[in-house]
């Protein structure tokens, strides 16, 4: 049976004390969140929890939620003499108490001599234990109608209620209400920091504090549509950035200042933050109503990204916003590579690698990628944030937005490079295989020859990137191929393809390996 909770004649606030909220007229709050979440790695669970949902419970608890948050407040406060009590209210569950710091703005001579942070929040379960032995009046449900007993609470255990009355003793397993006298001592309706203040200002003042608080992250989204191009190799991209921010705190923030950080910043244990770099900052969006949207800067060796405008954060949400205009027809290049060997195998031994049998498993799919320039000429040119990239086309035949691909990137500076894998090729298939291997110990030379045919099933001429993994050993060099390739880096060789309409091409070469 469902129970409800009825509380009457609370006495909240102590005499000796002022309580000070976030709705109180004249709070101002920024907030600047950190994330910590892998690009693409936060699970919808993590942001859209049912009531009953495992994953709420577990993405709850505090350091569960990928990030955290710097929370800065200006609250008028009112002192009542040299030593007086302030009780600051409204402050995140999943505070850090130990990263707390208090300014009088108004009299810089005010300090804190002490600091408790109660966070004993009322509820049902706990009011039952606090009030063991003592009267209160519980709503049973009789048939149709409701009957209310009071009596001495003896025992509350899994839901079921142990209570002397006059009538004698009585076991309550299910009711509707429950209703007390007063709220007991050390139990409160919200997370409050409550300070012994020490000022020779007595009356009203103006306090910032700051302090950091778990169960906030935000991370990227990027939303591209292609179109096609001159050739079957070309292309040009819309794209545009969302951020979503996800707020499990146990806190509010309303029309606060809003600040994202994009980097990787080392925590270490009761590290301060940096607060004063000087930077030239850039707009990047703006909405129809000329309201700004994000203004970005470097930051230290990070960037920083604030909203030029108010924004609310409520506990247990997610916001998006978007993080800059979208940027349209970005050109970008359709790039199909064919890797037979596969990443997944690598050789990091002391030794070269003289098994025969390597590559004669390989793989036949043919990946796709797009790839597109991060600068101003191509309509972008603004550090992009790690995120996932999903990518659309839309679909002549009717103007439906086709999904075909995503990706996750890093951080990308500006000026970089954006290579996106889309999936594999359906017409275009790799075939590779080992012709010949030869092993000389004496000489310590080994000798590989490697053919690699790629079928172009398409109506269209299409180009691919061979890709070749020299992973046998450190030191070798082509001797031999029929197709002039480009070494990439210490182990990789790529050879060019053009293939016309169902037509096969052939790179065959041959490795030296030497130690």
């Amino acid at each position: 049976m469902a129970r409800t909770v009825g509380l009457t004649a609370l006495m909240f606030a102590c005499a000796a004390g002022t309580a000070i909220g976030a709705d109180k007229p004249g709070t101002t709050t920024s907030i600047t969140i950190y994330s910590s979440a892998q690009p693409g790695a936060v699970p919808p669970e993590m942001y859209r929890p049912t009531p009953m949902s495992q994953y709420q419970y577990q993405y709850r608890q505090p350091g569960a939620i990928p990030g955290f948050a710097i929370v800065r407040q200006d609250r008028p406060i009112s002192l009542g003499g040299p030593v007086s009590e302030v009780k600051f209210t409204d402050v995140a569950a999943l505070i850090d108490p130990t990263t707390v710091s208090f300014t009088c703005l108004t009299d810089p001579g005010t300090t804190v001599l002490e600091q408790n942070y109660q966070f004993d929040l009322v509820s049902s379960d706990k009011l039952l234990e606090r009030f063991i032995d003592r009267e209160i009046s519980v709503t049973v449900l009789r048939g149709d109608h409701a009957e209310t007993m009071t009596g001495t609470l003896l025992s509350a255990a899994a839901g079921q209620l142990v209570l002397r009355s006059g009538e004698g003793l009585e076991m309550i397993n299910g009711y509707s209400g429950l209703s007390f006298s007063t709220l007991p001592e050390g139990l409160i309706t919200r997370p409050t920091l409550i300070w012994r203040v020490a000022s020779k200002a007595a009356g009203a003042q103006t306090a910032r504090v700051g302090y950091e608080t778990q169960g906030v992250t935000w991370w990227a989204d990027y939303n591209l549509v292609y179109a096609d191009g001159k050739d079957q190799n070309s292309g040009m991209l819309d794209v545009g950035a969302w951020v979503s921010i996800l707020n499990q705190s146990g806190g509010s923030y309303p029309d606060a200042t809003l600040k994202l950080v994009a980097g990787e910043v080392n925590r270490a244990p009761r590290g301060q933050m940096n607060q004063n770099y000087p930077a030239a900052a850039r707009s990047l969006a703006a909405d129809e109503a000329g309201q700004a949207g994000f203004q970005e800067k470097a930051f230290f060796e990070y960037h920083l990204y604030t909203l030029q405008r108010p924004a609310t954060l409520p506990d247990n949400s997610t916001k998006q916003i978007e993080l800059f205009p979208t940027a349209q027809k970005v050109p970008c290049e359709k790039v199909l590579v064919y890797d037979g060997l596969g990443a997944d195998w690598w050789w990091g031994g002391n030794d070269p690698y003289t098994d025969a049998n390597l590559g004669s498993q390989t793989k036949k799919d043919v990946d796709t990628y797009l790839r597109f320039k991060n600068d101003e000429k191509s309509g972008m040119g603004m550090p992009l944030p790690a995120g996932r990239i999903r990518v659309s086309k839309v679909d002549p035949a009717d103007g439906a937005m086709e999904f075909i691909g995503e990706d996750v990137i890093r951080h990308t500076p500006r000026d970089e490079e954006v290579l996106v894998k889309l999936g594999k090729a359906f017409d275009v298939v790799g075939e590779r295989i080992v012709l010949d291997f030869q092993v000389d110990t004496s000489r310590k030379i080994m000798e590989e020859t490697i053919e690699v045919k790629v079928r172009n099933h398409k109506k269209e001429t299409v180009e691919v990137v061979v890709q070749e993994r020299m992973l046998r050993w450190m030191t070798w060099e082509i001797v031999k191929t029929t197709i002039e390739g480009k070494k990439v880096d210490s182990r990789r060789m790529h050879f060019p393809l053009t293939l016309k309409p169902n037509e096969e091409g052939v790179v065959r070469y041959t490795a030296r390996y030497s130690w």
